[in-house]
């Protein structure tokens, strides 16, 4: 997680606590306020899911690479002769994923 985005986390986590603490209902329609472990069980479920975003969104662009190279397939049957231009396209798809900031991908254009 960038710092960036682990300070805005904690930012909130902070407000949230001196601001609005969190409640839970009950059976009966009341609701009362979390306790000290509830509250504590939340945060590391927060924390848990900010911590798989990176690796969620690199999972979209992987899918979105593999849907890329699929569509372009056929081209690397034996029957057929790929351009260089081409075959430097699917080797752009195929490095997108080293590609350092993954909220600006830089997708490939078609030949």
């Amino acid at each position: 997680m960038s710092a960036k985005v682990h300070f805005h986390f904690l930012e909130l986590t902070l407000v949230r606590k001196l601001i609005m603490p969190r409640f839970s209902q009950v059976g009966t329609g009341e609701t009362k306020q979390f306790t000290a472990a509830q509250e504590k069980e939340r945060d590391a479920e927060e924390q848990a899911f900010e911590d798989r975003k990176p690796a969620k969104k690199m999972a979209e662009i992987r899918a979105k690479r593999d849907e890329l190279l699929t569509a372009t397939d056929w081209m690397a049957n034996s029957d057929v002769t790929m351009s260089d231009a081409w075959k430097t396209y699917r080797t752009a798809l195929r490095d997108v994923p080293a590609q350092a900031d993954m909220d600006n991908i830089t997708w490939p254009t078609k030949p």
